[in-house]
């Protein structure tokens, strides 16, 4: 079995057609050969991705979901400008290929970009592939590191200076996120509003060292490379990504860290196998993070807590589309239980705070 990541035959309602994108790209794309074989891969539950397989390249193409979606997010133009001027600084962005701003040719904006093969970890190990301890906590430090190599890119060098505005950026995010949250709400979702007090009570200053987030860091958003699998060869999922406080951005990483010790409860949520004996706790991760940027971390509970807030408004927002019929995929049932889960772990964050 391939250790690779796999693709399945795409979903119920959300399929594309082969004959219309094959004469889309053959226009933009020189080189093409063959008619495209088109599959989906099943990780994510935001932007939907494909393969695209031609005898001479394989591409993945990105297009935001069928539904109810946020006003500022799926930004399929914003997300292809961030892989064409980061790379620059950031080499394991994938290349991207060309930005479709026409809704006609498959009813939504879409970009097309390199294949970067590799193996995506989810919430279990691929059959076929084992860590021992000592491996695990490698990969775990390398997985650290490139968070700190991506916070400390010169941003205006690449470019992206305009990316995203570092002066207020908690305070935007907090409010941001409460907003998108209550607009999100169904009938049988949690308020979260002692949560969102003690957020607003507790509001650090941003941070004096501002640096490109990417706002979705996780094991599934990072390729590892087939014949070393301690290497990680590229980091995907860029369509959150902007410039703000890089401590936001690691308490977004650490909601979803489950460690091996954690409730059963919260395991059933787990998308990511650290889990692992070899895997750092999260309190080890903020601390070897520090260390690998040289600045100290103190009171962290604030954007841990903040972290897990903004999971579940994500969570939310994904299930307010299913609730309302928007899409079919029975994933989305369970994400209210989700939902309620995080506000159940956030209440203990803060039950044992010092802040």
């Amino acid at each position: 079995m391939s250790l690779t990541d796999q693709t399945i035959r795409s979903r119920e309602g959300e399929e594309l057609d082969a004959a219309v994108i094959d004469a889309y790209l053959k226009e933009h794309i020189p080189g093409l050969q063959g008619t495209p074989r088109i599959s989906q891969f099943p990780g994510g539950a935001s932007n939907l991705t494909y393969l695209l397989q031609y005898d001479s390249h394989e591409l993945v193409l990105r297009r935001p979901p069928f539904g109810h979606k946020a006003k500022s997010a799926h930004d399929m133009g914003r997300e292809f400008r961030i892989l064409n001027r980061l790379n620059a600084g950031f080499p394991y962005c994938p290349k991207a290929y060309v930005h479709c701003t026409d809704e006609s040719v498959i009813g939504a904006e879409f970009y097309v970009m390199e294949r970067v093969n590799g193996i995506i970890l989810r919430s279990e190990l691929p059959e076929g592939l084992q860590l021992d301890e000592a491996q695990a906590h490698s990969l775990c430090k390398s997985f650290i590191d490139k968070l700190v190599d991506l916070h400390n890119v010169d941003y205006n060098a690449c470019g992206l200076a305009d990316l995203g505005k570092p002066e207020g950026y908690v305070e935007r995010q907090v409010n941001g996120w409460i907003d998108r949250y209550r607009k999100a709400l169904t009938p049988d979702a949690p308020s979260w509003e002692n949560v969102i007090a003690w957020l607003r009570e507790k509001m650090p200053a941003d941070h004096p060292r501002p640096g490109i987030v990417h706002n979705d860091y996780r094991f599934d958003n990072v390729i590892l490379d087939a014949n070393n699998p301690m290497e990680i060869i590229g980091v995907l999922d860029w369509e959150m990504t902007t410039i703000g406080d890089p401590l936001m951005d690691l308490g977004n990483t650490l909601a979803y860290w489950i460690e091996a010790n954690d409730p059963q409860p919260v395991h059933g949520m787990r998308m990511q196998p650290s889990h692992l004996p070899g895997m750092l706790t999260r309190r080890e991760f903020v601390d070897y993070y520090a260390e690998r940027a040289g600045i100290r971390i103190d009171n962290f509970d604030y954007y841990y807590c903040f972290g897990l807030f903004r999971l579940a408004g994500i969570v939310q927002q994904i299930y307010y589309r299913f609730f309302h019929g928007q899409t079919k995929d029975q994933r989305f049932a369970r994400f209210i239980h989700m939902n309620k889960l995080l506000e159940q772990m956030s209440q203990q964050v803060i039950a044992k705070s010092q802040l």
